[in-house]
């Protein structure tokens, strides 16, 4: 079954158990991030909240790199993201070619959250709606 939340990320679960309607942002982070062909894009570091207007922003995904070395940073807009509740993983609905030139930055330098065309760019890669709207 695949439930739209209204704002958010859909959620992929099964008819047993009560379903993840409202969790704690770590329960989240360190989740694989998975594409269609079940290729592994990256794994959720941060879940970015735009605090004034209540909502879920991007998650931050890691990608590459080892023991942290050479690691990219990709922003993935909120609502790009389906959370797998059975294999306990988000899919993002992107070949992994899309992240060869995807906007990415890396630990030392966090994109402005006041840079609303920085959003806006982000938002129009991943053909995702702006969080705001």
């Amino acid at each position: 079954m695949n439930a739209a939340i209204s704002g958010g990320a859909r959620i992929d679960t099964n008819a047993s158990g009560p379903g993840p309607r409202l969790m704690t942002a770590s329960t989240l982070t360190g989740d694989k991030v998975i594409n269609r062909e079940d290729e592994t894009l990256g794994t959720v570091d941060e879940i970015m909240l735009d605090v004034p207007r209540g909502k879920i922003a991007y998650a931050v995904m890691s990608s590459g790199g080892v023991l942290g070395m050479g690691e990219r940073l990709f922003a993935i807009p909120w609502h790009a993201l389906v959370l797998d509740t059975d294999r306990k993983c988000f899919v993002l609905d992107a070949p992994r070619e899309l992240f060869d030139n995807a906007p990415g930055f890396d630990k030392d330098h966090w994109p402005s959250q006041a840079d609303e065309q920085w959003h806006r760019s982000v938002h129009a890669y991943y053909r995702a709606p702006l969080y705001w709207d």
